[in-house]
């Protein structure tokens, strides 16, 4: 009976030290070869886009949006409204990926980021006027754009690599915002 024991301690050490030895080179290889940095998300949250541009009622959303625009004088008020507008398109966006259109995403945050770039024109005019924006809606803006790199380095991780183009143009209009946005 102790020479059974024995036995089975034996076999038993001879199949866990190289089964246990086996993980314990896979692990570590692998976190030598492979630095995960966690990255810090944004806190900053993007408003539902409603209907999608693939939506046969969309032009009724594009309709109302004009006609919002155009009835919004106040220019520290048409760029908290193009900043909406430009959230959403980066949230539409978003979904489209989800659904795996991604000529249609990339469309939709372009169109975004150029809602955004018509922003630092009209802040820029409204500190002109002697009505500059509040502190706290520029800090909005900046976490927007930053908000918008993030995702933007998202697509690059997810979309085809055929696409990468336009998504450097689109980071290239991202850059020149968070420019302008140091300039206010």
């Amino acid at each position: 009976m102790k020479n059974f024991s024995r036995l089975l301690l034996v076999i038993f050490v001879l199949i866990t030290v190289p089964v246990s030895a086996y993980f314990l080179f896979v692990i570590d290889s692998a976190g030598a070869t492979s630095v995960n940095v966690p990255q810090e998300k944004v806190a900053y949250n993007l408003p539902y886009p409603g209907i999608l541009s693939d939506n046969p009622l969309y032009f009724l959303k594009v309709l109302r949006d004009k006609v919002t625009e155009f009835l919004t004088r106040d220019n520290v008020k048409k760029a908290q409204l193009y900043l909406l507008d430009s959230d959403k398109r980066v949230a539409m966006s978003m979904a489209f990926v989800k659904m795996g259109k991604n000529s249609q995403s990339i469309d939709a945050f372009s169109k975004g980021e150029k809602y955004f770039l018509q922003i630092i024109p009209l802040l820029q005019d409204a500190k002109k006027q002697g009505a500059g924006a509040p502190s706290s809606f520029i800090e909005t803006l900046k976490l927007s754009n930053a908000k918008h790199h993030e995702l933007i380095l998202e697509l690059l991780k997810t979309l085809p690599q055929g696409l990468a183009d336009q998504i450097n143009q689109i980071a290239a209009i991202n850059a020149q915002i968070k420019t302008g946005l140091e300039s206010l």
